[in-house]
């Protein structure tokens, strides 16, 4: 049985679980009829099955559990749900570049520099076993490059880059380091404790992005969309906090508990005239001020 064919096998047990529970039997028949569509021989002993399932979780880190009581097996979403998600996510985008023989001709790819995920592995292994790292970063706003000695607590995607947050032993202040201006890092053996009283849930809980707050608590803020905006904001939430207050044929509005950082400004800002603030009154006069300025650009002297 050759490797693809085994890979081809795991994509069809996953594809199959992901709808619904399923028991052996109704498994062991969609693989039959796959084997007739894509002339493979997916058709497996219940031994061979249970061996799949093993290396499933291996490679994929694809949960899958047996239920005794309706006597199905189903994919386990219960522990870390969002985890689960991106690997799923990352699963179906495997599948489809694993298939396609040219990919130029199909997939049109988002033209952009690496984003440092190479070092992703690296990093997760100092996390976890709490050991310092080091570096060379350079920052956007300063042509210098810096060397860091850090003690890193996790990993955090905003806006398709990748962050890691850490306590600059420099100030002993925890600061995130986007991976793509991230070089010569270096896995040290030196040892850290993390801090109890940090939490990194707690930390990111009213943050938009990766910015660290001013302010000492988080603001609530009241947003109008356009119904045609909405849509898209009730299908991709700005934030965890998001509550809906009006949904109607003619506006959304949401209530947001967060910090006003400047990610969350900017990405006002992007909604342009399918946003209106309702409140705060500071964050509206902002808001005001930003958009003068930039018709200021197109104004004839």
């Amino acid at each position: 049985m050759s490797k693809r064919e085994s890979i081809s096998r795991y994509s069809l047990i996953i594809k199959k679980l992901r709808k619904h529970p399923a028991s052996f039997a109704e498994i062991s028949d969609y693989l039959a009829l796959e084997s007739e569509l894509q002339e493979y021989d997916f058709n497996i002993s219940k031994r061979t099955f249970q061996r799949d399932i093993e290396d499933i979780r291996s490679v994929y880190h694809i949960d899958i559990q047996y239920d005794f009581s309706r006597k199905v097996y189903f994919i386990d979403y219960e522990q870390e749900p969002e985890v689960n998600e991106r690997i799923l996510e990352a699963f179906d985008t495997f599948n489809a570049l694993n298939i396609t023989d040219r990919l130029s001709d199909y997939i049109h790819f988002e033209k952009r520099r690496p984003q440092g995920t190479e070092n992703l592995y690296g990093l997760l292994h100092a996390i976890k076993n709490q050991v310092q790292i080091t570096f060379t970063y350079q920052k956007y706003w300063e042509d210098e490059l810096t060397h860091r000695t850090t003690e890193p607590y996790a990993l955090k995607e905003f806006n398709n880059r990748w962050y890691v947050l850490a306590k600059d032993l420099k100030d002993n202040h925890v600061k995130s380091f986007a991976l793509d201006r991230l070089t010569e890092l270096e896995i040290t053996k030196k040892p850290f404790q993390f801090p109890n009283n940090f939490n990194v849930n707690e930390h990111f809980k009213y943050c938009f992005g990766i910015i660290s707050p001013n302010e000492h608590k988080p603001q609530e803020v009241i947003l109008s969309f356009n119904s045609f905006q909405g849509k898209y904001i009730k299908s991709l939430p700005l934030h965890s906090s998001q509550e809906v207050l009006k949904d109607d044929d003619e506006e959304l509005i949401i209530k947001l508990t967060l910090f006003i950082t400047h990610d969350f400004f900017m990405e006002l800002l992007s909604y342009g005239e399918n946003l209106k603030i309702i409140k705060p009154d500071s964050l509206i006069a902002d808001i005001k001020k930003a958009y003068r300025n930039a018709l200021k650009q197109y104004l004839i002297l």
